[in-house]
């Protein structure tokens, strides 16, 4: 695919029964970040996807000084959280501004088979590998049934410091070959394109650095599903919360016994994050502040995400969904605007507990518009839904998302990231 840049939110200002509105800079294009897991499933490193779509009929010109204001403002750093970070860099940028790499020593390329062609590009790589630029191959391209596919890539092979290739597209044997032959050169080597669980499973006996694709968000297929007892609690939590319309005082009374989540929802509300005028010392304080379908949807936030046997990434995946969802909802009511949060937290549900979204959405008395969201695709919140799933994949001519709503979600999708990064550094955290 190709690229961009995002923009950096301004300080943050809170209000009561709203959330943080952060002002953003101009967005040139939007961008989405594609998280690289290794084999006991943290961090990797992101791969920053940046979509032409929204570039215009200029963008051969908006691009390239996208993704330059990008990495000079600070934008890309934050949007990755400082972490490992690839992705492609416009031919004219590589050839005249790769001297900012400098600046962000984290921030690596993806180089193409083609550039073995392009004299001008290879000299370019030299240097930045001499400058220790981390620069990933992507061999994904590459013709699965070639015999020795790498042999005329020498020259990028050895200026490489990981390389990807296809595992969808290869076959158990070919995939092994191909990978333990890569490894033993020294390089750190990525399973790109693990769309399905299937492939996952051929990938992670392999020596390879980390694993891509779309298989974190997808569910598993489980014939019985068992809900283990921390799950069970989770649902029983969130469905008292659901429950009986409870006020501010019930709040407090609900996940009182909770000291551990009580404790790490007022840090988070209370950090410098979300610039209060005061300090809000209980639930029941901040139930009234925020409101108490706002701190309703937090609370489900702050447990959801204190789930400690899934993926971080995952976790951060639904909060990212929730908040886009719910500044998508922008123009509806209120009401609505806080069933679109809980649409979009709610759509990972099933792969989070790892069982059907039928039988999870059971222990659940949700509102119609939701679980018809979730399980029928259809009322009012599954078009919000099916943006951001064709976001996340990068479907945006597909999906018909108007040019004007691509800039919309560019700031969205930002926004979401740097307040979903926020509220789960709160929800990881181990009390003392």
């Amino acid at each position: 695919m190709t690229t961009s840049t995002a923009a950096a939110p301004a300080t943050a200002t809170a209000t009561p029964g709203n959330d943080v509105t952060h002002s953003l800079s101009d967005m040139l294009l939007p961008v989405v970040r594609s998280p690289m897991l290794d084999l006991e499933e943290e961090l990797f490193a992101y791969e920053l996807v940046f979509y032409r779509q929204g570039a215009g009929t200029d963008a051969d010109t908006t691009l390239p000084d996208g993704v330059l204001s990008g990495i000079t403002d600070g934008a890309i750093t934050r949007l990755v959280r400082g972490n490992r970070a690839f992705m492609r860099m416009p031919r004219s940028l590589l050839l005249e501004q790769t001297d900012v790499l400098a600046h962000t020593p984290r921030l690596g390329l993806i180089i193409d088979p083609f550039q073995v062609r392009d004299t001008a590009v290879v000299q370019r790589l030299q240097q930045l590998a001499l400058r220790n630029c981390p620069l990933m191959l992507d061999l994904g391209s590459l013709d699965p049934a070639a015999c020795e596919p790498h042999g005329p890539l020498e020259p990028l092979l050895r200026l490489a410091r990981y390389v990807r290739i296809d595992a969808k597209a290869l076959d158990d044997d070919t995939l092994a070959k191909r990978c333990k032959q890569l490894f033993e050169r020294g390089l750190g080597v990525i399973a790109g394109n693990v769309d399905d669980h299937l492939t996952y499973g051929r990938c992670k006996d392999l020596p390879f650095q980390s694993i891509q694709g779309r298989y974190l968000l997808v569910p598993q297929q489980i014939e019985v599903p068992v809900l283990t007892p921390n799950r069970l609690s989770l649902l029983r939590l969130m469905s008292a919360l659901q429950e009986n319309n409870a006020g501010p005082v019930e709040l407090g009374d609900i996940i009182r016994d909770d000291a551990v989540l009580s404790y790490k929802l007022l840090g988070c509300v209370n950090s410098a994050y979300f610039a209060l005028p005061r300090q809000l010392k209980s639930i029941q304080q901040a139930a009234i502040f925020f409101g108490v379908s706002r701190m309703r949807n937090w609370i489900n936030t702050m447990a959801l995400s204190s789930m400690d046997d899934r993926p971080p990434e995952l976790l951060r995946a639904a909060l990212i969904r929730a908040h886009m969802c719910e500044k998508l909802a922008h123009g509806m009511s209120t009401e609505q605007q806080d069933m679109a949060f809980m649409a979009g937290l709610l759509s990972l549900l099933d792969t989070l507990l790892c069982a059907p979204m039928e039988f999870v959405l059971s222990h659940l008395p949700l509102a119609p518009e939701i679980r018809e969201a979730l399980v029928e695709e259809r009322g009012p919140f599954a078009p919000l839904l099916g943006q951001i799933y064709a976001w996340e994949t990068g479907d945006l001519q597909s999906a018909q998302i108007l040019p004007q709503n691509i800039r919309k979600m560019a700031g969205a999708y930002y926004a979401a990231t740097q307040w979903a990064d926020q509220v789960y550094s709160f929800a990881e955290q181990r009390t003392h």
